[in-house]
């Protein structure tokens, strides 16, 4: 099994325990890794989410399963590549909001598969040749 980042949708389907596909394959993982890989984007993204529907105690809720995970930041590195993906597609026509193409630059410069339910977005990376590999856990 290969080391993945978590995108957001993913993350969130695990916590919620409601789709059973990704239940299984998301304790199989655990079971060879010991936590879940996501990133600084994904927090902001969970947070937000409950900020908006004004849900503190769900964001300290999520903020405290985060002590037992890995969550990797956005390094110089991913920021250039990502403002190179993200310049990429919107000049093709074909932009995805910046959020996503942090998330891919991470999984990309750290050699991870990107697990996503959103695999219209993410191809659209691949498709300009960027080594960007993709799992869907619903699937």
């Amino acid at each position: 099994m290969h080391k993945a980042l978590l995108d957001t949708d993913i993350l969130s389907e695990i916590f919620k325990g409601i789709n059973q596909r990704v239940i299984v394959k998301a304790t199989a993982y655990r079971a060879v890794f010991g936590y879940y890989t996501t990133s600084v984007i994904t927090v902001m993204e969970v947070v937000q989410g409950w900020h908006r529907r004004q849900r503190e105690d769900k964001i300290q809720a999520f903020l405290a399963t985060l002590a037992t995970e890995e969550v990797l930041k956005l390094e110089l590195e991913d920021a250039e590549l990502a403002g190179r993906i993200y310049g990429d597609l919107g000049r093709l026509g074909q932009p995805i909001g910046y959020p996503d193409s942090m998330i891919a630059a991470i999984a990309i410069r750290r050699d991870l598969i990107l697990v996503t339910g959103n695999l219209a977005h993410y191809q659209r990376i691949q498709a300009l040749g960027y080594p960007l590999s993709l799992d869907n856990w619903r699937t």
